[in-house]
């Protein structure tokens, strides 16, 4: 097996078992991978539907309706955007961002045994090389979007 056959390797190990996690906690609160996937998105943020659809990689007819089933949870609300009063955003409610925080917190929890393995720098390191495989921060590690999906 080469490196990166071996570094493919370790990456789909680590993603099974982080999202076995994801899916366990999600299930609990009856919440989709999805689901988890759109609180996590809209904790720091206020998008427009179209840009959540695209990040969530969901046609539009699809975002409306998950839109709408966390609505009536009272997780999320539409509004009209405070800069285009044309454009429809979506954003957390104080209720999902209360279960959002205690979702981070579940998922925290459940991951520290294998996170605290690893030394204070050693977690640095890989927060930022895992950031900078996912595209979220850049090789000197500095932030260039947020993309806090749970």
């Amino acid at each position: 097996m080469g490196s990166d056959d071996a570094l493919e390797d370790a990456l789909v190990r680590t993603s099974f078992r982080v999202m076995a996690v994801l899916t366990r906690i999600g299930s609990e609160h009856d919440l989709s991978l999805t689901q988890l996937r759109l609180l996590g998105l809209l904790r720091d943020r206020r998008p427009r539907m179209t840009d959540l659809a695209e990040f969530l990689g969901l046609d539009k007819s699809t975002m409306s309706g998950l839109v709408e089933r966390a609505e009536r949870r009272g997780l999320v609300a539409r509004g009209k955007s405070p800069q285009d009063r044309r454009v429809v955003d979506v954003f957390i409610t104080p209720m999902g961002s209360e279960l959002a925080q205690q979702v981070q917190e579940e998922i925290r929890a459940a991951l520290a045994p294998y996170t605290d393995r690893l030394a204070a720098d050693d977690r640095q390191v890989l927060t930022q090389l895992l950031g900078f495989l996912s595209g979220t921060a850049t090789r000197g590690g500095g932030r260039e979007v947020s993309t806090n999906a749970l």
